[in-house]
């Protein structure tokens, strides 16, 4: 969810659904260098509560700098570790969907992050494992509960299937069954409709899910998530009319935190989100990928038509879908699930944003 979890963004589907509102991924060792463009990443708006971090991090000392200065700078309250990001530049210095591999290196990183965030919950995100013949997925829950992790959420994908196929959720009922009962087990992967989350948590026993490409274009889905848990009847999909008052709010928030040159370049990517599926000509999507200007974008969405999402396309898939892959990892990664090797910790340095 790297430069779309911002927080414009998760102002956004804030307005729509209670819930808990991640920031994109923040690499541990740029903080503690204290990179400019990552330190503009960790910063919340003024009304966000809690103020909710996502770390990545491949170093045990380094991840515990990390927490304490977000602690004393930012105010955060609660970190999630990214331990699935699939990646090259990741996975390559051992980090996201790579570090569960290495056992006692994980278990480690988690001590020294629990240590460090004290009273404030810690949880990870990771994915079933680096390949078919690498899981890891239920070694990392163990652990995770061991150190005092205070949740954990499984992508029901390998690192090598990237954003192929589909996710494997029948490994989330398994990791369910294998951590401690108090310690909630969140499910992830293909959740692209209400009714999609139901069924996740009617055939794994998880206690709730995590939402990451389902939400690219459709912010309103947390309102039908809110409702579908809550046995209330989901609402409908906005019309056309509808979302093109939220495109071009969605727009002016991101030029008021970003500025209008990067802001509006930014909304470019969300303008196909929001339109995919919806019946929309050619031309207007082309133009509305090439806006330099919060003008251009009123005057393109000025020509929409006004029409309602097929039922067939509700489901449609957004964001990645690349896949499968080879795995980038650090020369003799998977000798010995269970050797002292560390990965490189400089190589994280610039990876803050996935």
């Amino acid at each position: 969810m790297a430069g779309v979890t911002n927080a414009p963004f998760r102002r956004l589907c804030r307005r729509y659904g209670g819930g808990l509102y991640v920031s994109e991924m923040i690499s541990a060792r740029a903080v503690v260098e204290g990179n400019l463009k990552t330190m503009k990443l960790t910063q919340f708006a003024a009304d966000e509560s809690p103020k909710s971090l996502q770390l990545a991090a491949v170093d045990p000392v380094i991840v515990g700098e990390a927490i304490r200065k977000l602690i004393d700078a930012e105010g955060i309250d609660h970190f999630d570790l990214n331990l699935g990001c699939p990646v090259r530049k990741v996975t390559r210095n051992g980090g996201g969907s790579a570090l569960p591999y290495k056992r006692k290196l994980l278990r480690s990183v988690l001590e020294s992050a629990v240590a460090a965030a004290g009273d404030i919950p810690v949880t990870i995100k990771f994915r079933v494992g680096i390949d078919d013949d690498h899981l890891t997925y239920l070694d990392t829950g163990r652990i995770a509960a061991e150190v005092g992790i205070a949740a954990v959420a499984l992508h029901g994908r390998t690192a090598a299937q990237l954003y192929s196929g589909t996710a494997d959720w029948s490994t989330i009922a398994r990791l369910r069954e294998a951590v401690p009962d108090h310690i909630p087990v969140y499910g992830n992967g293909d959740i692209w409709e209400a009714a999609d989350a139901l069924a996740m948590v009617e055939q794994t026993g998880c206690d709730g899910v995590v939402i990451g490409r389902g939400c690219l274009g459709r912010p309103w889905l947390f309102a039908h998530l809110e409702a579908a848990f809550a046995g209330e009847e989901i609402p409908s999909f906005p019309r056309t009319s509808e979302v093109s008052l939220l495109m071009a709010e969605h727009a002016k928030e991101l030029v008021a935190w970003f500025g209008e040159h990067k802001g509006v370049r930014e909304f470019r990517k969300h303008a196909a989100w929001y339109l995919k599926g919806y019946p929309v000509g050619g031309e207007i999507r082309a133009k509305l990928g090439q806006i330099n200007s919060l003008a251009e974008l009123d005057d393109h969405l000025a020509e929409l038509p006004d029409a309602p999402l097929p039922p067939e396309n509700q489901r449609v898939a957004r964001g990645h879908t690349r896949g499968p892959q080879v795995v980038g990892l650090p020369d003799g990664w998977l000798d010995d699930p269970f050797d002292d090797l560390v990965a490189n910790p400089e190589g994280d340095s610039a990876a803050s944003g996935g």
